[in-house]
C-alpha cells in the first residue's frame, strides 16, 4: 500500500468521525435534556359530591359540583341580619317590607314622637330602620335644618312652650310644602282611634289651574291676531306677531279671569281620608257665584263620606264618628 492511499484512508476516517460527532452534539443541543424536563403535580381536592346539602348557621347550604349556594330562600323571604324586618305577632317570622313602607314607618315614628311624646318603637329598632333606609338611598332619612325646626316646633307647641309665632310657623309649614317635604306634607291617610277622624294633605292641582286661564287667554290671542292684521296688512308673520303680543295676551287675560270669570280660583286634589280614592276640590267664584272660601265639603265618590278640606292648609280630614 502507497503512502498516498494510507493518506486518502486516514482522511476519510477523520472526515467520517468528525461528522458523526458533529450530529450527535447536534441532537443533544435540541433534545430536552432530563434536567430540564418539567414536572406536572395533580391538585386533589377531595370536595362532596354533587347534590350535597350542608348545614351552616340555621341555613341549608347547597353544592351542585362547582358552587355552594343558598337554598329554601324565597324573594320575599326578610333575612333580619341583612335588613330591617318587621316580625309577624302570631307565628314570630320576619316579614319583608318595600321601601316605601319603611319610608312610612320612618315618618310615622318620628312625627309620633315629636307631635304627641309617644314612641312607637325603641332607639335600637329606629335605628335599624333608618340604617336600612340610607342602604336604600331612601331621601327621607336626610332631614335638612328647616324640617328639623319644624319638628321641633310642633313638639314645643305640644308641651305648652311655643318656640316661634303662629305666622313663623305657618310660614315654615307653607315654604317645607311647597318644596314638596315629606314631613310637612301627609301623601298617607292617617286616622285616629280615638276620635274616628282620618286625615291626609291634599296638593294644588296646578295643571287644571292654568286651565282655567286657557278660554280668556285664546280669546285675547285672537283678538290680538285680528286686530294687528287690519292694521298691518298681514305684512308681519303670526307667530312674530303673538310672540310680540304674549306678555300682553298674559297679562290681559290672567286679569280678567281673576276678576270676573274664576274669582280667587284654587284647585286642589288627594286621596279620600278613608278610601284612598282621588277627590278635587275648587275653591273660589265662578262668574259672579261664590263658591268655597277658607273651608270647603266635599263627598267622596266611592265611599260618599263627607270631607273637608281647608284651603291654606290643605289639609283634609272626616267628620268625627259618633
Amino acid at each position: 500500500m502507497s503512502a498516498a492511499t494510507k493518506s486518502s484512508i486516514i482522511l476519510a476516517l477523520w472526515a467520517a468521525t468528525t461528522t458523526v460527532l458533529l450530529q450527535s452534539s447536534s441532537c443533544s443541543a435540541f433534545s430536552p435534556s432530563p434536567l430540564n424536563r418539567r414536572t406536572t403535580t395533580s391538585l386533589n381536592l377531595d370536595g362532596p359530591d354533587p347534590g350535597t346539602k350542608l348545614v351552616s348557621n340555621r341555613k341549608e347550604i347547597a353544592f351542585d359540583g362547582s358552587r355552594f349556594f343558598e337554598t329554601g330562600v324565597e324573594d320575599e323571604d326578610c333575612i333580619p341580619t341583612q335588613e330591617y324586618c318587621l316580625v309577624d305577632p302570631n307565628s314570630g317570622a320576619p316579614i319583608r317590607l318595600s321601601v316605601e313602607e319603611k319610608e312610612r314607618m320612618f315618618l310615622d315614628a318620628l312625627q309620633s314622637y315629636y307631635v304627641s311624646g309617644r314612641q312607637v318603637m325603641d332607639d335600637s329598632e329606629f335605628d335599624a330602620l333608618k340604617e336600612d333606609l340610607a342602604w336604600n338611598g331612601s331621601e327621607v332619612v336626610n332631614l335638612n335644618r328647616k324640617e328639623i325646626t319644624y319638628l321641633e316646633a310642633m313638639q314645643a307647641y305640644i308641651k305648652g312652650e311655643p318656640i316661634m309665632t303662629d305666622g313663623e310657623y305657618d310660614q315654615l309649614r307653607d315654604e317645607l310644602r311647597e318644596n314638596g317635604s315629606s314631613i310637612a306634607v301627609d301623601t298617607e291617610p292617617k286616622c285616629y282611634i280615638e276620635s274616628g277622624v282620618c286625615t291626609v294633605t291634599f296638593q294644588q292641582d296646578k295643571f287644571r289651574n292654568n286651565l282655567l286661564y286657557l278660554p280668556m287667554l285664546s280669546i285675547i290671542g285672537f283678538l290680538w291676531l285680528g286686530i294687528g292684521y287690519e292694521i298691518l296688512g298681514g305684512r308681519v308673520n303670526p307667530l312674530v306677531l303673538t310672540a310680540f303680543g304674549a306678555p300682553v295676551i298674559g297679562t290681559v287675560g290672567k286679569a280678567i279671569t281673576d276678576t270676573f270669570i274664576f274669582p280667587d280660583n284654587f284647585v286642589a286634589y288627594g286621596p279620600c281620608p278613608t278610601c284612598e280614592a282621588e277627590n278635587r276640590i275648587y275653591f273660589g267664584g265662578i262668574l259672579g257665584v261664590e263658591g268655597f272660601d277658607n273651608e270647603g265639603k266635599i263627598k267622596c265618590k266611592n265611599c260618599k263620606s263627607e270631607v273637608i278640606v281647608m284651603k291654606r292648609s290643605l289639609r283634609a280630614s272626616t267628620l268625627p264618628k259618633n
